[in-house]
């Protein structure tokens, strides 16, 4: 979930990853259902006053984010990038490993293939890379301390999701008066 740990927070922030890493290769799991799904990198940034995200979403609409609390500390960010395109003929064997978004980029023509399709004189596109990422995501962020859930504020600009979350006040002591 986050590439360096320093923090002592770092066994917990491990260990969700580790989580996230095996439901992800469970036979359950939405990859292993036919389901796409992509996983977002972000960056956490912990400042005096507050927490700060900054995931990288390109090409991702504002209306297909969810940002919502799981618990007192846990933030949770999902969406859905959707791509919708025409697949016509392309070549066969063109692509390698697709399930793991890796594509060889070819432009040789395959045995038996039509000489108009590699003229371009057909209706449908040919795509003879698709590299996006697309599909559904989910991310968690658990805090180790206490955060102010109603000032959250999150803004999406050029393709970077800003979440600040700031920190909560510790409380104070009081006095209860005895009747």
């Amino acid at each position: 979930m986050f590439p360096r740990f320093t923090h002592e927070a770092s066994p917990l922030f491990r260990l969700l990853d580790e989580y996230d890493r095996t439901a992800r290769t469970s036979p359950f799991s939405a990859t292993a259902q036919g389901v796409r799904s992509f996983t977002p990198k972000f960056d956490v940034i912990e400042k005096k006053e507050a927490y700060e995200l900054h995931g990288e979403l390109p090409g991702l609409k504002q209306e297909n984010i969810d940002i919502a609390w799981t618990d007192s500390n846990t933030l949770t960010v999902s969406g859905r990038v959707e791509h919708r395109a025409e697949r016509g003929e392309g070549s066969q064997g063109f692509v390698e490993g697709e399930e793991h978004g890796y594509q060889k980029p070819s432009i040789e023509d395959e045995q038996g293939q039509k000489a108009e399709s590699s003229t371009g004189h057909t209706d449908q596109p040919k795509y003879w890379v698709t590299e996006r990422a697309i599909g559904e995501f989910h991310r968690s962020f658990s805090f180790p301390g206490r955060v102010d859930q109603d000032n959250v504020k999150a803004s999406l600009k050029d393709g970077i999701l800003t979440i600040i979350v700031p920190k909560a006040q510790a409380p104070k002591a009081r006095r209860i008066n005895i009747e």
